[in-house]
């Protein structure tokens, strides 16, 4: 089943643009900036919407709720042009992968993660793709809402640039519904420089 719509997941406005939790909206709006197209805000949807033909036909978007409610602007994207569950992919941060890493998986829990606990919730099931672009933990015993909301040191930044490209390069074997040969090329180790 071919993916109709691309979610960035993060928080909205300048305060937050630059913060790790944005890495989800980094890698939409990067694919948007690369198929040239043009954003337009969607009360209904409550969120930035851009609409693909070339070379995926389908939806990008980025919702401007705060993190722990983006659930009901992709929800109601979803509900109103009839896109299933597993018709969606979403970008979002993942803290149990280390930056640089990149990884594609479909279903599963939120792992902590209020933005996709929300999507579960407003979805009503957790069948929808997610492409994890890794941001590293803190540690153990450290707080967590405060590293996901700081900008990565600018090694961190690099890296978690270079996973957004590798993640991206595998869209076209994703939103044909390729997903086998989509994880295999992504999920094989870097070679050496």
């Amino acid at each position: 089943m071919p993916i109709r719509l691309i979610v960035g997941l993060g928080n909205p406005g300048a305060a937050y643009q630059d913060t790790r939790h944005n890495a989800g909206v980094w890698g939409v709006e990067a694919l948007a900036r690369q198929w040239r197209l043009d954003w337009r805000r969607e009360s209904r949807f409550q969120g930035r919407v851009a609409k693909a033909e070339d070379p995926f036909s389908g939806w990008l978007l980025c919702p401007e709720t705060f993190m722990n409610a983006s659930g009901r602007s992709v929800a109601a994207l979803a509900r109103f042009y009839r896109i299933e569950m597993a018709e969606i992919l979403v970008l979002h941060d993942e803290l149990d992968l280390p930056p640089g890493v990149a990884r594609l998986k479909q279903g599963g829990g939120s792992g902590g993660h209020n933005g996709l606990k929300d999507l579960i919730a407003q979805l009503g099931g957790t069948e929808f793709w997610r492409l994890r672009i890794g941001i590293g933990h803190p540690g153990p015993h450290q707080p967590v809402a405060g590293y996901v909301l700081h900008r990565p040191s600018k090694e961190e930044q690099a890296a978690i640039d270079l996973a957004l490209e590798r993640g991206l390069s595998v869209l076209p074997l994703v939103t044909t519904g390729q997903f086998s040969l989509a994880m295999n090329e992504l999920h094989k180790p870097l070679s050496p420089l």
